[in-house]
């Protein structure tokens, strides 16, 4: 009998962290100090657009927060996020608030965003 209910709280306790592991990408993350390298880099995936929007803006460096959509070309489900800019004056023409569309890539573990125009 006291296994079966060990058995019982076991399953309960993985049917509960399966049912919370969606919201886990409403977490802002930032890969730099992650150190994360979702191995994408040279796949024959092409990056496109992704709908986004400006949470935050860090010109000294160069890093930009965007509430985005799904990015399709590396797998990553919507969130918000901290990505590094391929140049700072990118970031001149944006501001917060700001619905964008924008290209990001990864290179060497960082996600660069290579790309930022207005949005719909």
């Amino acid at each position: 009998m006291k296994k079966s209910t060990q058995t019982v709280a076991q399953l309960l306790a993985a049917a509960a962290l399966s049912l919370s592991l969606p919201s886990m990408a409403q977490m802002t993350m930032d890969h730099n100090k992650m150190g994360v390298d979702q191995g994408k880099t040279g796949t024959a995936a092409t990056p496109g657009m992704t709908d986004g929007e400006v949470r935050k803006i860090d010109k000294e460096n160069g890093k930009i927060t965007i509430k985005h959509g799904e990015i399709k070309h590396l797998d990553m489900p919507p969130m918000s996020m901290v990505f590094n800019v391929k140049d700072k004056a990118m970031l001149d023409k944006v501001q917060v608030g700001q619905k964008i569309q924008f290209v990001v890539i990864q290179d060497a573990g960082k996600m660069i965003v290579t790309d930022i125009q207005s949005g719909k």
